[in-house]
């Protein structure tokens, strides 16, 4: 939690000198949905169970500093439910998309100069994530891990990631 806090101050401190050229400065946040039901493994679309809701919770508070223009969930019980805390609590929609169909140029076009929150699964994010550098560093999320927390920066067509682990 200090390392994302510490990262978005120095973020933050760096904006005013790129606002000034009318850069566009867009921030993505990406998170793998919170802990799912497993009761029936032949579910393919479960709930969250309670230390799910709860997780979800917590992401809600991880974010409530940041001013988030959009919040998207891919269309899953336990994805929407993931992104609801925190898109409530901004007072914004959950958007859906599709993990495996989405254009990432087109996303990347239409939310440049935004700051937004990505809900998807263990696989879809890190290639989110890698699609959004333009490189493969990260792979799939180990299905136990529902804590990783993925921060990407594109600043006038330039990258920058990191990874964080949010217990």
């Amino acid at each position: 939690m200090k390392r994302l806090f510490l990262f978005m101050l120095v973020f933050r401190l760096s904006i005013p000198s790129f606002s000034q050229e009318k850069i566009a400065v867009s921030t993505y946040f990406l998170i793998r949905h919170a802990e799912k039901n497993r009761s029936n493994p032949e579910n393919k679309n479960p709930h969250l169970n309670a230390k799910g809701f709860e997780r979800a919770l917590r992401w809600s508070q991880v974010f409530k500093d940041i001013k988030l223009d959009f919040v998207y969930a891919s269309d899953y019980n336990r994805t929407i439910e993931t992104a609801n805390p925190t898109a409530a609590s901004h007072h914004l929609k959950v958007n859906k998309y599709h993990p495996i169909n989405i254009d990432y140029k087109e996303f990347i076009s239409k939310t440049k100069g935004k700051t937004v929150l990505i809900v998807g699964h263990n696989d879809s994010i890190p290639n989110f994530v890698n699609a959004l550098i333009g490189k493969e560093k990260y792979t799939q999320i180990a299905d136990s891990n529902n804590a990783n927390l993925y921060i990407v920066t594109i600043i006038d067509g330039k990258s920058s990631d990191l990874r964080l682990y949010i217990k």
